[in-house]
């Protein structure tokens, strides 16, 4: 019998279109199939060196963020209350109008009452050029309330950080060892780098409170405490010295372990002996005299005292070995607190030891360091590390960061091969980045970039009275280098008038009436407190998103934002570019579609209110502006004479990389690319690029850099020590007495490890947790027909224990509870979870009303949040002040110190999740039940 003659590869499409996608942070390359002009396809982009062709659940359903039913359809203008939900659609004549009217005097007189924060959008280096030449200090990006304490901890530690920064030698590492990651961040090239090294052996251990995800594939899985990251790590350290099994070598060429430090109590004790050209000074093996780090044919003593003019001066190792030797450190000290047997820390320690050491093995490439010495080798270490926002995203975080650092320095294990490997435009010293920049000049924009990392007090954004600059109080002593900014804190502080009132706050693509922000209902009240006269306390509100989210409803004024594959987007090495460790890269995206609503996108719709506003740097000499919209500013811009936003194709003729003049056919090279452009670095570049005189001049050429830029890694971290001295009484610019203890303790230039303030915490006693799926990245997911089929609702996650002592099963409801809030919500046993943690999905939990869902949708009805728990301010201490929830250092929002107590609840009568929010009243229609259409015939 024959068999059917199937068509098992049908057409799908009669075109493609390759761009790049937007549904997470990962900016893998996609190709978009189109049929009759409509996305009938999404697939992976084989040729990108991102994914390789690899797409991810997230990816594919992009589709449907065309064909969502929650899209913006035309500018809106605010008619009922705040929060009403009523609007009038208005053109956008009268949009741009009315935000330049509301902008345009601001500018002129007062540009900081204008608060202007972005959510995860990838356009950061732009809205801060637009930011900047408006002149207002109050900008910032999503990083303050997401991972600033990996980014910050990582760039005054060792010039980068993970993920965006860094990745993994995949292709060498034997043990990969990673901290607090969700599935949502970096998804695609860490599932391909987790596949890759276990098809060869290679060993992952996943420290984590909750087994899902990537831990649920590592061979060994460490279920942590939340918040005790850096005392565990901490701990392995004091084991590894203890053992021996550290880089000695390693840490005497490109660290800090040698520098000298004074020892002499008083205003300058703890900070670096330097020469006159401010150069740090480390004892000379050979000559046993001081010499700048960087002096040719220099070999630096770990051991070595100095004593110049009856003042002692100590290398930074001795105050490593006196701090990490202690028994404070020992496993068994240790071991009730992390919730890791003492016995299983030092396994650890011994397995990471064994395969630095035992497994090292040599790459025969030629290099030349920064001293001029050559090496014949490149030596590897095959133990990597990964972390993000589960070690992060506490108020010890920063802290916790910088240890894990030391941790891979100290073994060795740092721009090796085997080991982590920076991404261009990274490795740069701290040295290299701006301070941060909040002076106040009407109608002439900031002399600097709004963000930075400070050095020292000196550089704090405060007026002459003390007062800070910045509306979030970013670069203050409360949270003195706060490299992104308090996105948290805008709202709250706007709406108190602390440290002064606002006129407009003007936000793009963050939910923060939501699920982006700490105290939900306390926020939405915030958005609609009204003063005595009557008048809003936040004046204006303008809002710029793609979808009817539940910060529409809050807003004034609505600039509807185009989706994705509507419009044009760079992601730029200016930013966050899509580089790996071995090449340089940026990508665009492009209109693979054009939109069928009354929609612009918003970095278009930013330059048309600079232009009309006549911003500096927007503006020509004789008046005319200088960009039309974005894919103008792509192409024309120049941050510096040869350096623009696109890295590829620059010239005349496309020809040049990195440097090189404007290409008006700039834009077209890189559709016929497939979107993206690469530059690969040279094989005796690859490696040791810190101090690589091959990564630093291929750098330079690329314009990454000016100069060469070799530096130490910072093991002990001078800046931290400047603010110490301040908080003992050194120095003109003194902190309030009340932060003087907390500065002393908290900003300590080694890593420390510190328990989170408890206050208010008696009886909430489990701690609890939110992460954010795999299949899911902005509150995108949860509207979007495929994803919603993978999480329509979420339980609350609990352990074994847990359930057997309050009586639970599957299925039941629980009320959780914290000193802030209460929730009333389904139980899901879990095993594998830390005995003493709970936690849930983020973000599954939606608004009724909100993004076009039904009303009895299960993510309006049985999904739910955390947030409702949380707030941006810790309990009162009874001092008269109301300490933020974040991390003392950066400010970052302390999200996972959150502290519970649960108990068996009845089932609410309507079986709905609690709280129950009323229902907001939305400017587009309710989506269909069933969501369906065909592309072409």
């Amino acid at each position: 019998m024959s068999q059917p003659n199937l068509d098992t590869s049908p057409e799908v499409s009669d075109e493609v279109r390759k761009t790049t996608c937007y549904m997470c942070a990962c900016r893998c390359g996609i190709n978009v199939h189109l049929k009759d002009g409509k996305v009938a396809y999404i697939e992976g982009n084989r040729d990108h060196p991102v994914n390789k062709g690899v797409l991810c659940a997230k990816g594919s359903a992009g589709i449907m963020q065309v064909n969502a039913p929650s899209r913006l359809r035309k500018p809106l203008r605010r008619v009922g209350p705040r929060g009403s939900g009523e609007f009038r659609e208005i053109e956008w004549d009268e949009a741009i109008s009315t935000a330049v009217g509301w902008l345009h005097e601001l500018h002129e007189t007062a540009p900081q009452k204008l608060a202007f924060f972005t959510g995860r959008d990838q356009s950061q280096s732009f809205t801060s050029f637009w930011a900047q030449n408006f002149g207002t200090p109050n900008y910032a990006a999503h990083g303050g309330f997401c991972s600033v304490n990996m980014a910050a901890g990582g760039i005054y530690t060792m010039g980068g950080a993970f993920w965006e920064f860094g990745q993994p030698d995949w292709d060498h590492t034997k043990l990969f060892m990673l901290f607090g990651v969700a599935e949502d961040h970096d998804s695609n090239p860490i599932k391909m780098g987790i596949g890759k090294i276990k098809a060869r052996g290679a060993r992952v251990i996943g420290v984590n409170p909750v087994r899902s995800g990537y831990n649920a594939v590592a061979d060994d899985w460490v279920g942590i405490t939340p918040g005790t990251d850096g005392l565990f790590i901490l701990s392995l350290i004091h084991v590894l010295m203890k053992a021996g099994k550290i880089d000695l070598d390693y840490l005497s060429r490109y660290t800090n372990a040698p520098v000298l430090v004074n020892a002499q109590e008083g205003p300058e004790q703890g900070l670096f002996l330097r020469d006159p050209d401010g150069k740090p000074l480390v004892i000379d093996r050979v000559t046993g005299q001081p010499a700048a780090f960087d002096t040719p044919g220099v070999r630096p003593d770990l051991s070595a005292q100095y004593t110049r003019d009856g003042v002692t001066h100590r290398p930074v190792f001795h105050l490593m070995a006196e701090r990490y030797l202690s028994d404070e450190y020992a496993p068994e000290t240790v071991a009730d607190t992390c919730g890791i047997p003492a016995q299983r820390i030092r396994a650890i320690a011994a397995e990471l030891a064994r395969v630095a050491f035992d497994e090292a093995f040599e790459l025969d490439q030629e290099w030349t360091d920064f001293r001029g010495e050559t090496h014949s080798k490149m030596v590897g270490r095959p133990v990597s590390f990964h972390a993000m926002r589960g070690i992060s995203a506490h108020a010890n975080g920063f802290q916790t960061c910088r240890a894990l650092h030391s941790l891979q320095i100290l073994l060795g294990t740092v721009e090796v091969p085997g080991g982590f490997r920076f991404k261009p435009p990274y490795p740069k010293p701290v040295e290299a980045h701006p301070t941060p920049h909040g002076d106040r000049r009407p109608g002439r924009p900031l002399d600097g970039p709004h963000l930075g990392f400070p050095r020292g007090p000196e550089d704090l954004l405060l007026d002459d009275c003390g007062t800070p600059q910045r509306i979030d109080k970013a670069f203050t002593w409360e949270n003195p280098m706060s490299a992104h900014g308090l996105m948290h804190m805008v709202i709250s502080n706007a709406a108190a008038g602390d440290p002064y009132k606002i006129d407009t706050l003007f936000m793009y693509m963050a939910n923060m009436s939501w699920n982006s922000t700490m105290n939900t209902s306390g926020v939405i009240e915030m958005l609609t407190r009204r003063n005595e006269d009557g008048k809003y306390a936040i004046p204006r509100i303008i809002y710029s998103d793609a979808y009817s989210s539940e910060m529409v409803a809050y807003a004034d004024l609505i600039l509807p934002d185009t989706t994705y594959l509507e419009r044009h987007d760079c992601i730029s090495l200016l930013d966050r570019p899509i580089c790996e460790a071995d090449a340089a890269a940026d990508a665009i995206r492009w209109p693979v579609i054009e939109p069928d609503r009354d929609v612009r996108g918003f970095q278009s719709v930013l330059i048309e209110l600079a232009n009309r506003m006549k911003l500096p740097g927007f503006t020509n000499a004789d008046g005319s502006p200088k960009w039309t919209d974005y894919a103008d500013y792509m192409v024309n811009h120049q941050r510096k004479p040869g350096i623009g936003p696109l890295a590829g194709f620059r010239g005349a003729d496309g020809s040049q990389v990195g440097r090189g003049d404007v290409n008006p056919d700039q834009l077209n090279r890189y559709i016929e690319n497939g979107g993206f452009f690469v530059e690969h670095i040279p094989d005796a570049a690859l490696y040791y690029k810190p101090w690589n005189t091959a990564y630093q001049d291929w750098a330079v050429g690329m314009g990454l850099y000016d100069s060469p830029q070799p530096y130490l890694f910072q093991l002990y971290s001078e800046p931290m020590r400047k603010f110490q001295l301040a908080a003992e009484g050194h120095g003109d610019r003194q902190p309030p007495d009340h932060l003087r203890d907390r500065i002393r303790h908290k900003m300590d230039p080694l890593p420390i490890w510190y328990e989170t303030d408890q206050t208010g915490n008696e009886g909430y006693s489990i701690n609890a947790l939110t992460q954010r799926p795999m299949a899911m990245y902005h509150s995108w997911g949860s509207q979007n027909a495929w994803l919603r089929q993978l999480h329509g609702r979420n339980p609350l996650y609990v352990p074994t224990k847990l359930m057997r002592e309050h009586g639970l099963k599957d299925g039941d409801w629980a009320r959780v509870t914290s000193p802030h809030g209460e929730i009333v919500v389904p139980v899901k046993e879990m095993a594998a979870l830390n005995e003493n943690t709970v936690w849930t999905w983020n973000a599954i939990g939606k608004r009724k009303g909100a993004w076009a869902l039904q009303p009895d949708a299960p993510e309006a009805t049985k999904g739910f949040l955390l947030n409702h728990l949380i707030h941006e301010l810790l309990p009162p201490k009874g001092d008269g002040l109301r300490w933020a929830n974040s991390d003392p250092i950066t400010g970052q929002a302390a999200w996972f110190d959150l502290k519970v107590k649960i108990e068996k609840a009845e089932a609410p009568a309507d079986a709905q999740s609690q709280p129950d929010f009323p229902p907001i009243k939305s400017p587009v229609c309710t989506g269909p039940r069933d969501l369906a259409w065909k592309v072409g015939k």
